[in-house]
C-alpha cells in the first residue's frame, strides 16, 4: 500500500515541480513588460495575458502537490491536540463529505468548460494580441483528476492511521530551514559529547 501512496505522491510532486518552472516565465514576462513600458515607452499587448495564464497554470497544478505534502492551510488550534486516530477520523469524514463532491464537481464542470473553450479555440478578450486561453482551461479538469487521485491517497492514509494509530510516512522533498538548523545543532551537540567522553 505504501508503494501506491508514494506513486501518487511522486506523480503529484512531478506535476507540481514541472509547473513551478512557470514562475520563470512569469518573472521574465513581467520584467520585460516593465522594461519596455517604462524605459522604452512601448508596452506590449500580451504581457497581462501571459502573466495571468502562467500564474493560473501554476496555481492549478500546485494543488495536488500541496495536498501530498499536507501543506494546505488548516485551522489546527484544536486538531493538533487530538490523537492521530481522532485526526484521521475527522479528516476521513471531511474528505468524504466535502472534498470528494467538490472535486467531482470541478472535474465535471471543468470538463464541459474546457471542451467548449477548445471547440471555439478561445482567445483572450483582454488584449488585441489574441493570446489563446483554451490550454489554461484544459488544465481545470486535469487539476480535478490529479486532486482526486491525491485525495484517494489521503483517504487511504486516514484509514491506515485509524487502524494503526500512526500516520503513514509521506514523501518529503522540502524541509523547513528551522528544522535543518535544529538537526545540525543536535548533531553538533552529539559530536561534542562523543569527543568529550
Amino acid at each position: 500500500m505504501t508503494k501506491f501512496l508514494f506513486f501518487i505522491d511522486e506523480l503529484s510532486t512531478w506535476v507540481g515541480k514541472s509547473f513551478a518552472w512557470l514562475i520563470l516565465v512569469l518573472t521574465l514576462g513581467v520584467s520585460y513588460e516593465v522594461f519596455v513600458r517604462y524605459v522604452l515607452r512601448a508596452p506590449t499587448t500580451w504581457a497581462f495575458d501571459i502573466s495571468y495564464i502562467s500564474y493560473g497554470a501554476m496555481f492549478l497544478m500546485a494543488g495536488a502537490y500541496t495536498l501530498s505534502r499536507n501543506g494546505h492551510v488548516r485551522a489546527d488550534v484544536v486538531y493538533r491536540l487530538w490523537s492521530p486516530r481522532t485526526q484521521a477520523k475527522m479528516d476521513l469524514v471531511l474528505y468524504i463529505l466535502f472534498f470528494l463532491p467538490a472535486i467531482a464537481a470541478l472535474m465535471y464542470s471543468g470538463f464541459n468548460y474546457a471542451q467548449m473553450s477548445v471547440r471555439f479555440r478561445e482567445v483572450s478578450i483582454f488584449s488585441p494580441a489574441g493570446v489563446p486561453v483554451f490550454p489554461l482551461k484544459v488544465l481545470i479538469p486535469i487539476t480535478g483528476f490529479l486532486l482526486f487521485l491525491q485525495g484517494v491517497a489521503e483517504i487511504i492514509r486516514c484509514v491506515l492511521c485509524i487502524r494503526t494509530g500512526q500516520w503513514p510516512q509521506r514523501l518529503h522533498d522540502v524541509e523547513e530551514t528551522e528544522s535543518l538548523i535544529v538537526r545540525e545543532r543536535q548533531h553538533a551537540a552529539e559530536q561534542e559529547k562523543g569527543a568529550g567522553a
